[in-house]
């Protein structure tokens, strides 16, 4: 059963993990940097440009009353954190790779991002690798662990933050334990997520985006999401 996110309770960051929002000045990044930091969650924005990213911090601090997030350039974020968060359009997102370089070593890599056509959205368009998560997976190597996550909330969803979240995210990744580490993160924040087996996978969660972005057009609706039948909740 899902957290009621009514009155939500807030509580003051702890040290493990630590989540850097890569992108975290966005709309989707500042509304996923709120949500985990008001779960407890260290949170570090990051930006092309620090004093943004400082800027997005102080602003998040104001509405949660304290000052646990920190903002940085997008690489200082990077290597300060445990989990890395890509909150970036797949379009723009290679230069944003190429600078993080070394500094996501070690660390799990979430990427949010589906691979949509660029001049339609509603169809999918996977890229050479097969998703996007395997193009950044493709990318670092066996220097980080990635997972997809997130493809199937949509922004406005999350961007509300006092609304409940009824739709669950599918986390898919080579990696047996980062993937049940964001799965475990991401319930943190009241929001069913579940283990989607192998990075091959991923190719299926990107493409229902496209599946739900049609569906919001076709009956005229904002936020379609998918719920999974059959499975135990917590």
């Amino acid at each position: 059963m899902q957290t009621d996110l009514t009155n939500y309770p807030t509580h003051p960051p702890t040290n493990d993990p630590t989540l850097a929002i890569i992108g975290g000045t966005g709309k989707e990044g500042r509304a996923l940097a709120f949500r985990f930091a008001r779960a407890g969650v260290r949170v570090l924005i990051g930006s092309r440009d620090a004093a943004k990213g400082q800027t997005a911090a102080q602003e998040l601090n104001a509405r949660l009353g304290w000052t646990g997030v920190e903002g940085y350039a997008n690489r200082d974020a990077a290597a300060r954190a445990d989990i890395v968060l890509l909150a970036v359009p797949y379009a723009g997102m290679t230069p944003i790779l190429e600078d993080l370089g070394d500094a996501a070593r070690g660390k799990i890599v979430v990427n949010i991002a589906s691979s949509l056509d660029p001049e339609r959205k509603s169809r999918a368009k996977p890229p050479p690798a097969g998703s996007v998560t395997a193009e950044v997976q493709r990318f670092f190597g066996d220097t980080a662990r990635v997972v997809c996550a997130f493809q199937n909330i949509a922004p406005e969803k999350l961007a509300a933050v006092e609304e409940q979240i009824d739709s669950d995210v599918i986390v898919c990744g080579n990696d047996k334990d980062a993937r049940a580490r964001v799965v475990e993160l991401i319930r943190r924040i009241g929001i069913d997520a579940f283990d989607g087996g192998a990075l091959a996978n991923a190719v299926a969660v990107e493409a229902m985006t496209a599946i739900l972005i049609a569906v919001n057009i076709q009956y005229k609706v904002r936020g379609a999401g998918i719920r999974l039948t059959g499975v135990p909740r917590a």
